[in-house]
């Protein structure tokens, strides 16, 4: 079904379908029986209460609560204000028709009608004030009386809080709050404040939800619902993360551990049953006129891996190696040993400072900063003498049994790779992986001296935490 053809579906099956489309293309893992639930949930509830709609789709079909921050935005573009509420939708027709009727858009009365929203938290209100915000200040391009086609060319979420300002009301609201308050009073204003500010940040959200509305029934719920939804956290890149997305991983690393920690074991017990012993098979079949009634395997000890990281901690890739430090903490009962290197241009062992039970996971990238000797006389990051140093000084931490991740994505700023000693780290270890944050098309690009690396050691794309997980699961020895 095409972009046009879902905007224009009407049907609720259509839409339904469609829904749970673009969730899959978002990485949510939706099967067949959790869209039948989702289908007999609408049936259950109608379509009256839009709010009660959404709250029982997200139980058929999501997995996880950190999955709602594409759901919500997904629903509103399949499922927007109106559907299945002809009433409805023929009232906010009407007042949008009004609205365009205006002259001139009066945005100072659209400001106190929203703190008054605001002070009340009327959702209704703030549904339709939303929409009025959108259509009076979000527009771009042609507009009604220029001379143009009598419509804008586009929406956008940005331009119309960045007129509108919504959190420069939270003063207003706040002395009407402080006029009827009893008590504690700076007490109640904390509270207040914070409640104020939540509605705010719930009216912003709304905001972002119309203008995606409008611009999907120009171009498409299907296109929007693919560019304009931001994915979930696992699935962004490491290099664009940003704070509160990073934030969102540190929360998703004990979870993510015990998965991981669960299927590692597995693989363990797998491993340890070990294969058919094809000379002991055959002389037990001996006795059975060489039919093999008793397969004997090859027993094997798997023992846990030591574990060596070597981590770039400079600029962007921080991110990247900081949340796999962190992971790796999380699954340190799966390992012997694990022994940590961080590096900018020199190399230090941070193992204690990212011990089990460490506290404070968000400042990880400042205490190994400030307590390890990672920079020299720059700080620009210099992976031929992190690597010199590292096969220099630390040479006894790499032995026949480990496996060595080196975490980075091989920028060297035009320094000399120092080939040489990623080969002695090679020649001592088990295996050597090189995980990338980059995209494999930026590998030995400028100053990158990826493809140089990779062949000596076993290069990996590693771009999100997704890719992560899976790395580790396949390629940790058992």
């Amino acid at each position: 079904m095409t972009g046009v053809d879902t905007a224009a579906a009407t049907g609720v099956p259509e839409r339904l379908t469609a829904l749970v489309q673009a969730l899959r293309s978002h990485g949510i893992r939706i099967g067949t029986g959790e869209t039948v639930d989702a289908g007999q949930a609408i049936e259950a509830l109608g379509l009256a209460d839009r709010e009660r709609v959404r709250e029982g789709l997200a139980a058929a079909l999501l997995h996880s609560e950190g999955q709602r921050p594409v759901f919500d935005p997904v629903f509103d573009l399949y499922f927007p204000r109106g559907i299945g509420a002809p009433d409805a939708a023929t009232s906010s027709r009407g007042a949008e028709q009004e609205f365009d009727a205006a002259q001139e858009f009066d945005r100072e009365d659209l400001r106190d009608r929203l703190a008054a929203a605001l002070a009340a938290n009327d959702r209704s209100l703030l549904a339709q004030l939303a929409a009025e915000a959108v259509e009076g200040m979000g527009g771009y391009g042609t507009r009604p009386g220029s001379g143009g086609t009598g419509g804008s060319d586009g929406w956008s979420s940005h331009q119309t809080l960045s007129r509108l300002r919504p959190e420069t009301l939270l003063a207003r609201i706040m002395a009407g709050i402080r006029q009827g308050a009893h008590g504690d009073a700076e007490f109640t204003d904390r509270l207040a404040a914070d409640e104020v500010r939540r509605r705010i940040e719930n009216f912003r959200t709304l905001v972002g939800a119309e203008a995606r509305r409008r611009v999907a029934e120009r171009r498409g719920a299907d296109e929007i619902a693919r560019r304009a939804i931001a994915p979930t956290a696992d699935r962004v890149d490491f290099l664009i993360a940003g704070r509160a997305q990073l934030d969102e991983l540190r929360r998703a690393v004990q979870p993510l551990a015990r998965k991981l920690a669960t299927r590692l074991a597995a693989r363990r017990r797998r491993a340890a049953r070990g294969r058919i012993d094809l000379r002991r098979t055959l002389r037990g079949s001996l006795s059975t006129g060489g039919i093999p009634m008793r397969p004997v395997l090859r027993r094997r000890r798997p023992a846990r891996p030591e574990l060596v990281l070597l981590c770039d901690v400079s600029g962007s890739v921080a991110g990247f190696a900081n949340f796999t430090m962190l992971l790796v903490q999380a699954l340190h009962d799966q390992f012997s040993k694990v022994r940590v290197f961080a590096f900018v241009n020199r190399v230090d062992e941070v193992t204690d400072l990212i011990a089990h039970g460490t506290a404070d996971p968000e400042g990880l990238g400042s205490r190994i900063i400030s307590g390890a000797a990672v920079t020299g006389y720059h700080a620009s990051s210099d992976y031929g003498s992190a690597l010199g140093e590292f096969a220099e000084r630390y040479a006894e931490a790499v032995t026949p049994r480990s496996t060595v991740f080196v975490l980075g994505d091989a920028r060297t700023n035009m320094s000399d790779p120092n080939v040489p000693a990623l080969r002695a780290v090679a020649s001592r270890a088990r295996r050597v992986y090189w995980l990338n944050p980059e995209g494999r098309a930026q590998w030995q690009t400028g100053d990158s001296a990826a493809g140089t690396y990779a062949d000596l050691v076993e290069m990996h794309e590693c771009r999100n935490a997704r890719q992560l997980s899976a790395l580790i699961e396949r390629l940790l020895p058992v």
